[in-house]
């Protein structure tokens, strides 16, 4: 292994404190509820570096956009230039990548914008890491954190769980993306020493998803009357990991994971989709007694299964637990019910998304 990056420390329990964050991809889903997470600790820099495709909405950070150790900055992970410069110039001290292309029907269409985005702009940012830490000095307890997903391992038959030993097989260009994008990352810690992490986590669902995604397309569906379009026979079975608690995670790996680990993060929620759509209709029932839809699960319709699409996921989240203290605190009956909350309190942020209206407000940045 090379020696050119300094040696891995042990992170103390202030790391959070004064850090300087890069993170990309900070305006989708994940990526927007982890800064809002961040910014709550106060002495902490982010620096959000988003492209703003279809799925980046600032809207999501609206509350801190003012914030002076908040800044946003419009760019391409695939610009290893740019990505250089902006490492150097606000002297980071933390990288995580959550910037990806990430919807599976999405990659059956157009696969080569995840092969793009995916592969190639997790390379160009590994690149300029490299180069970053290659001129900088004091940085002993930097640390490259990249955020992947459990869709690599492909397919799980019961009883079993991916561990971090499953051998990859991904069944759809999204998922080999990821893969691919896992690999890359992997092989510049073995072969040039960075101080990388990686995360495979589950199915995420939360405040802030947009919704072409299962649980926030189908709360809007259901609210408009509208067909609750179920893939298949519905039995497609996911582990389900509410957001917050996936951005606490990621924070726990920052401050005591290895380098050059990976860790598994899972909700520890295994359910079928169709389970699933049952139980936020007889939320929605709850929540919103006169709707002129109720009971919601007449609107159920299954329709025909996308090609590739795998049986199980489930998460062996042991590691994180066991070596780093990390466990979910929400079951997925609690999650679902702040998360129907939060969209039925939200009106006006679903709105935007859904008219494309927060799409129309871009010029001009950074």
């Amino acid at each position: 292994m090379s020696s050119a990056f300094p040696a891995v420390h042990v992170l103390t329990p202030n790391f959070i404190e004064m850090k300087r964050f890069f993170i990309t991809g900070g305006a989708g889903f994940i990526g927007g509820n982890f800064i809002l997470n961040l910014m709550k600790y106060g002495q902490v820099k982010v620096v959000n570096y988003d492209k703003l495709t279809y799925a980046g909405n600032l809207d999501t950070l609206s509350s801190i956009e003012n914030d002076p150790n908040y800044i946003f900055v419009q760019g391409d992970i695939c610009d290893g230039d740019k990505l250089r410069k902006l490492l150097v110039e606000y002297k980071i001290d933390r990288v995580v990548h959550f910037a990806a292309e990430s919807h599976v029907d999405r990659s059956i269409e157009s696969p080569g914008d995840f092969i793009q985005t995916n592969v190639v702009g997790t390379y160009e940012l590994l690149e300029a890491t490299r180069n970053y830490l290659g001129k900088v000095s004091g940085l002993e307890d930097f640390r490259f954190l990249h955020v992947s997903t459990d869709e690599v391992y492909g397919s799980l038959r019961a009883p079993g769980l991916f561990t971090e030993e499953t051998p990859y097989a991904p069944n759809s260009p999204y998922a080999a993306s990821k893969a691919s994008s896992d690999h890359l990352v992997r092989s510049y810690f073995k072969t040039f020493g960075l101080p990388v992490v990686t995360t495979n986590c589950s199915n995420n669902y939360g405040p802030f998803q947009f919704p072409e995604k299962l649980l926030p397309l189908m709360i809007q569906k259901a609210l408009a009357g509208e067909p609750l379009p179920v893939y298949g026979d519905g039995k497609q079975i996911r582990d389900w990991l509410f957001v917050k608690d996936h951005c606490k995670a990621i924070l726990q790996v920052l401050e005591k994971g290895e380098a050059g680990q990976v860790y598994n993060i899972g909700g520890h929620n295994e359910k079928a989709n169709l389970e699933v759509v049952h139980s936020l209709c007889k939320v929605l029932d709850e929540m919103v007694p006169d709707s002129p839809y109720h009971p919601h699960k007449d609107l159920i319709e299954f329709v025909t299964d996308r090609p590739g699409h795998d049986r199980r996921y489930a998460i062996d989240a042991s590691k994180i637990q066991k070596h780093l203290g990390w466990k979910p605190e929400e079951s997925f009956e609690t999650g679902l019910r702040k998360t129907v909350r939060w969209y039925l309190d939200n009106n006006d942020w679903v709105s935007r998304v859904m008219s494309g209206a927060y799409r129309g407000e871009r010029l001009g940045l950074e």
